[in-house]
């Protein structure tokens, strides 16, 4: 997951132009394709199918891998950072999407974890941002994220929140997923891809609540902590909350900078 940072310099690359920027950022985005001589035979298996070595077939990937390989093409041009990251998609989209429209964590947990969800969301929500119109992959993904668009509409709580397991409201209200399916529902309201009002009035009702979950220091309540997969229900039932971790702060941020970018 740390090579997720690698999105930070290629980003800054992009306002200063330095070189210096470029060259950290990309050594990270290359990394993820790069194999490394103590790969184990997975890792190996799915190098030589051409994905990135670093699949593991968890949701956290859909973000953590293409996010980083957005930013190396937004960086450079380089179609073939586009490419990875499309291919990328399509493979997790196609093992772990259920009928539903949600998610299982991993293909050995089959929970609707929340922020897992959420990575999900944002991931596909990014990528659409992203990719022409004609481009081989752009039907697909937004096919799946229409299904997961329409499973959350229909899983928010009363409240504007979602579960920490999306599907089982008997579990506590969870923020940093809940943040992220705001944001993907507000992105898609503001590009047009979702038009009929239950989206926006579900990404305004998300909004709203999760402005309440913040405390006089701007810190946001309730967020999951860090969570491996595990094939466990009371494992996502039973984890901790943190106030102010950098997972719901971040998501929180996305949202008010999705609120105020202009729509198309």
């Amino acid at each position: 997951d740390y090579y997720i940072f690698g999105a930070i310099p290629l980003e800054i690359y992009k306002k200063k132009k330095e070189d210096r920027y470029l060259e950290l950022g990309l050594t990270y985005a290359d990394g993820q394709w790069t194999l490394p001589e103590n790969a184990t035979d997975e890792q190996r298996r799915y190098h030589e199918e051409g994905y990135s070595w670093q699949t593991r077939v968890w949701l956290d990937d859909m973000f953590m891998i293409t996010a980083l390989q957005i930013a190396a093409y937004q960086a450079t041009g380089n179609e073939n950072y586009l490419e990875r990251t499309a291919n990328e998609m399509v493979y997790y989209l196609e093992r772990i999407q259920e009928p539903s429209g949600l998610f299982y964590h991993a293909t050995n947990a089959h929970y609707y974890w929340a922020r897992g969800n959420g990575w999900a969301a944002v991931g596909m929500a990014e990528m659409l941002k992203l990719l022409p119109e004609n481009h081989k992959h752009k039907k697909r993904i937004l096919r799946s994220y229409m299904r997961m668009m329409d499973a959350l509409v229909c899983h928010q709580m009363d409240s504007g929140m979602w579960s920490q397991l999306v599907n089982d409201h008997s579990v506590w209200p969870e923020s940093s997923g809940s943040a992220m399916f705001t944001y993907a529902l507000i992105t898609g309201v503001k590009n047009g891809w979702l038009k009929d009002e239950k989206y926006a009035k579900a990404a305004r009702k998300g909004w709203i609540e999760l402005v309440s979950y913040l405390d006089q220091n701007y810190d946001l309540k309730d967020v999951c902590e860090g969570t491996g997969a595990k094939n466990d229900y009371d494992w996502y039932k039973e984890r901790r909350k943190w106030v102010g971790d950098l997972h719901g702060q971040a998501g929180m941020l996305w949202c008010a900078y999705a609120l105020i970018e202009p729509a198309k």
